[in-house]
């Protein structure tokens, strides 16, 4: 039986994974084995509201160890360390309890085709500081530790006896995560009044959104750029283009003025790359981003044997451009990889991937949405604002709720998810 090992549960990974069970895994046609490092899976393009706290990922995050006895694929917990590409084998690294108790050993795992969606994380470009004094959002274990810092600072507000007190949070990076959580920061400072914090609001809350480069959303259209820079300064937030950050303190950030720029709070969300061990296991070919670049069918340069998908994946376009890592490219690949594993069963031609940019929307929390739109029929966008974007922006979030537990499975949860928010409190305060 052929064994295929897929690497990562994030969008990519986990909507491949539960296709793949459905259609080999339950047939008994193929072994099918996720590893992941965490237990449960958030979207995340929605790790900015486990953050802040409207999204509570121990109820809304899908537990990989139920997901897949559900749809007939395994899961194994662990972090991916190592490949021998020779041997055809992975290598997880040993699992502990929070006592630093020892559950399971180094292990190594056969495959016959191997699927790495290992996803990526932020670049902190080797600034001074910024992993002494930052929070990150690449994970739900990160969000929910800044999601705790916030709510400290919450208390400290809501009990201080200064009534000028305020609370300031400095972000660096103003592209969707940034952006996103500057307004969403602002819907929850308005929220926790409600929750027995009287002095707490929106007035004493001060964020700085900083961008190295000329605009926010650089890798947008200029008009969703403008349209979200005009809603958050509405809000309140600080924008601030053109400052570059040199260093982290404790006490906020340096720019390369020489200008600190204080925070409580300090968050770094510019810039991505694929984590550095697997520049460091030297068996890619990589970009700058330290993207595994693939071929065509999405397979790696040095093997056949082993498919790359998602934000780990540096796939160039024809014009020379490299497909961006987004959730919408994660499930393009996603499909391609699919059809690629099945023709290799069938010993037929592979697919060739081909990327669709259908639009980018940004998320402004309560407040709304800007976007756009690009239809089948033309290769102009269409741009959008307000109720409308973030209907279209929601609806993403359930496609993709759709393709990991089918429609059926899916309409439950979304009306669970109704349910629950009449009788759960509007944030997590816990």
């Amino acid at each position: 039986m052929y064994k295929i090992i897929i690497v990562g549960g994030g969008a990519g990974g986990l909507e491949l994974a539960t296709k793949l069970g459905a259609k080999l895994g339950k047939k008994q046609q193929a072994e099918i084995v996720l590893i992941d490092q965490n237990r449960s899976h958030i979207w995340k393009p929605l790790l900015h509201e486990v953050a802040t706290g409207t999204l509570d990922s121990s109820t809304d995050g899908v537990v990989y160890h139920a997901h897949a006895a559900k749809h007939h694929y395994q899961f194994c917990l662990g972090r991916y360390t190592g490949l021998d590409l020779l041997a055809k084998t992975i290598t997880v690294a040993a699992n502990y309890a929070d006592d630093g108790l020892q559950l399971l050993p180094e292990r190594e795992i056969s495959y016959d085709l191997l699927v790495l969606a290992i996803g990526s994380q932020s670049n902190d470009f080797g600034t001074a500081g910024v992993k002494q004094y930052c929070h990150f959002l690449d994970s739900p274990r990160q969000a929910e530790k800044f999601h705790h810092a916030l709510l400290n600072q919450f208390l400290r507000i809501n009990q201080s006896e200064n009534p000028n007190e305020r609370l300031s949070v400095s972000i660096v990076g103003a592209g969707a995560t940034g952006v996103e959580l500057s307004a969403e920061l602002f819907n929850v400072s308005t929220l926790v009044k409600a929750y027995n914090m009287p002095n707490m609001s929106a007035d004493k809350l001060e964020i700085n959104l900083i961008e190295a480069g000329p605009r926010i959303l650089a890798a947008l259209p200029e008009r969703i750029a403008d349209a979200a820079r005009k809603e958050l300064s509405n809000l309140g937030v600080n924008v601030r283009e053109h400052t570059r950050v040199k260093e982290a303190t404790v006490e906020g950030f340096k720019t390369t003025d020489d200008e600190l720029i204080k925070a409580d709070l300090m968050i770094w969300a510019a810039g991505i790359k694929v984590p550095d061990y697997i520049k460091d296991q030297g068996v890619f070919e990589l970009n700058h981003l330290n993207q595994i670049i693939v071929k065509p069918t999405l397979q790696t340069s040095v093997s056949d044997d082993v498919f790359v998908l998602g934000d780990c994946c540096g796939f160039k376009n024809k014009d020379g451009s490299w497909v961006p890592p987004r959730a919408q490219s994660a499930h393009q690949m996603a499909d391609t990889v699919r059809a690629n594993i099945y023709a290799i069963l069938k010993k037929s031609a592979l697919k060739t991937f081909k990327y669709k940019d259908y639009g980018s929307l940004i998320s402004l929390s309560r407040f709304g949405a800007v976007g756009n739109l690009m239809g089948n029929l033309t290769t102009k966008s269409m741009f959008i604002e307000g109720h409308l974007a973030r209907i279209m922006y929601v609806s993403l979030y359930r496609m993709h709720q759709i393709a990991i537990h089918g429609w059926a499975k899916a309409i439950l949860v979304i009306v669970a998810e109704k349910v629950a928010k009449v009788v759960r409190p509007k944030m997590k305060l816990h």
